[in-house]
């Protein structure tokens, strides 16, 4: 399943709606670019508001080690003219709709991180300011790079390094995990209840959302559609 469309034209997310036949519960997945243009999440925003519980990615706490790994979010909006925006709560969540937010804190992040080799873990850390830097100058066209990547967006051959090295499963495994504990749990609990619920996380998490509702509870895509993150020439 495709979540992240990137082309010449335009980098697009997938909204996927996930349905069961004999149950009126639905999941709707929000794949999210944490660095987009402002119209992107407005219409996130906007279909929120439709939802009755919304599921938010956001890890808790402080770590000074942690906020280093988000310079590339700082940095990326810093250049006006790109049209770029970080993803925050004030541009995504809607105003009445319960949040829960099931994610690690940030101590518990970094103590997955620390198990890394240190090969992979020190330029972890020292690239990611580079790596704000190169997208606040470059601005969407850094999307179109396969040489560059962000969280939420990578290349194949990226991809496949990533598992490799542990950095996937340290960045995504405890975390995932969380997620699924907790759609796990809405289901036992509300599965007869008609509403809809709000997976809002960065794509790189969607895969094991998509697998756990398909392969535990029979969830399967029913409906979805592209929201445009960016444009490549705002």
């Amino acid at each position: 399943m495709q979540l992240i469309d990137v082309s010449g034209y335009a980098v697009r997310s997938a909204v996927i709606m996930m349905r069961r036949k004999d149950t009126p519960l639905k999941f709707m997945l929000f794949p999210m670019v944490h660095v987009a243009s402002p119209a992107f999440y407005a219409q996130v925003k906007d279909r929120l508001a439709e939802c009755d519980l919304i599921v938010l990615e956001g890890i808790t706490g402080k770590s000074r080690r942690a906020s280093m790994l988000l310079l590339a979010y700082r940095f990326a909006p810093l250049r006006r003219r790109n049209g770029l925006v970080e993803q925050t709560a004030a541009n995504v969540l809607p105003p009445g709709v319960p949040v829960l937010s099931p994610d690690v804190s940030a101590v518990e992040a970094m103590d997955e991180l620390r198990r890394l080799p240190r090969r992979l873990y020190w330029p972890l850390l020292c690239l990611a300011p580079v790596m704000g830097l190169v997208f606040a100058l470059r601005g969407p066209r850094a999307f179109l790079d396969p040489d560059l990547t962000v969280e939420d967006l990578p290349s194949t051959a990226r991809a496949e390094m990533l598992a490799d090295d542990g950095l996937e499963h340290a960045l995504l495994h405890r975390r995932d995990e969380r997620l699924l504990t907790a759609l796990a749990g809405i289901h036992t609990e509300r599965w007869q209840e008609p509403i809809t619920v709000a997976v809002v996380y960065g794509a790189g998490h969607m895969p094991a959302v998509v697998r756990g509702l398909l392969d535990t509870y029979g969830y399967r895509p029913r409906d979805g559609e592209w929201f445009t993150v960016c444009l490549p020439d705002p």
